[in-house]
């Protein structure tokens, strides 16, 4: 069964974009998450949400490049938004507290207050204005690695995607197919008589000092909790081991 994706009042806000590519790939980083509202502020081409790049890299995300909006200004793509995060990896002497996805977003999901959240991102080459900081309620700032800090713009789309969808509770984990059928104790019981018998043919085991050998194949098949599949695996191994031996047996 999988997860119902529930509305969410989250707005992912591009400034500048230059690279058409950027644009397909953030709304394939939204839409994994379950997220679907994008606005760019002026993109620098017009026409950026039907460029054939754009809807290569959505790879199956067009819807969200239909519904988006372009507008002129942040504070266009702003309204209605009660809680706007900048991005920015350059920090500000002046401005918004600084928070990082982890634990910032956590804190906010858990206010009692629900907000209409925006996530605003700059340009790839210039980042976010000071002023366009200054708009926003905090800076989302990424840990990476101090020597080298630079994410595409789309890679950093998907990792507050994440964080996000993380933090008001994400999605669960649906199994590809449902677990296998466990092997009964009656199973296992004529498995091992089935190797017993294969052993003794190829002189592994003497009937006549059997030992321990046998309850210990007991005990490791009990601990390896076979499935059915593995049972019939088992079986025609040792079916083919006999059959062998036989048939040398019977050519010499």
């Amino acid at each position: 069964m999988i997860s119902e994706v529930k509305p969410d009042p989250t707005r992912f806000i591009l400034i500048g974009t230059s690279h058409p590519g950027n644009v397909g790939a953030a709304a394939r980083a939204m839409k994994v998450m379950g997220f679907s509202e994008l606005v760019l502020v002026r993109p620098r081409f017009d026409d950026v949400l039907v460029q054939e790049e754009t809807v290569a890299m959505a790879s199956g995300a067009a819807d969200i490049l239909v519904r988006a909006r372009i507008v002129d200004t942040l504070a266009e793509a702003l309204e209605g938004v009660t809680y706007a995060i900048a991005t920015a990896m350059t920090p500000r002497d002046f401005g918004p507290p600084t928070i990082t996805p982890r634990d910032g977003l956590a804190a906010l999901a858990s206010r009692e207050t629900v907000h209409k959240v925006a996530f605003v991102f700059g340009s790839e080459r210039y980042g976010m204005a000071n002023d366009d900081v200054y708009r926003c309620h905090s800076v989302m700032s990424i840990p990476t690695n101090p020597a080298y800090g630079s994410l595409n713009l789309a890679q950093a789309v998907q990792v507050l995607a994440y964080e996000w969808r993380q933090a008001l509770g994400g999605f669960a984990v649906e199994a590809r197919t449902p677990d296998a059928e466990l092997a009964s104790g009656h199973a296992v019981q004529g498995t091992l008589e089935h190797w017993q018998q294969a052993l003794i043919d190829i002189g592994f085991l003497d009937p006549a000092a059997p030992k321990k050998l046998m309850p210990r194949l007991n005990q490791l098949l009990n601990r390896a909790q076979l499935r059915q599949e593995e049972i019939h695996i088992l079986r025609g191994i040792a079916k083919a081991l006999t059959e062998r031996c036989r048939s040398g047996a019977a050519r010499d």
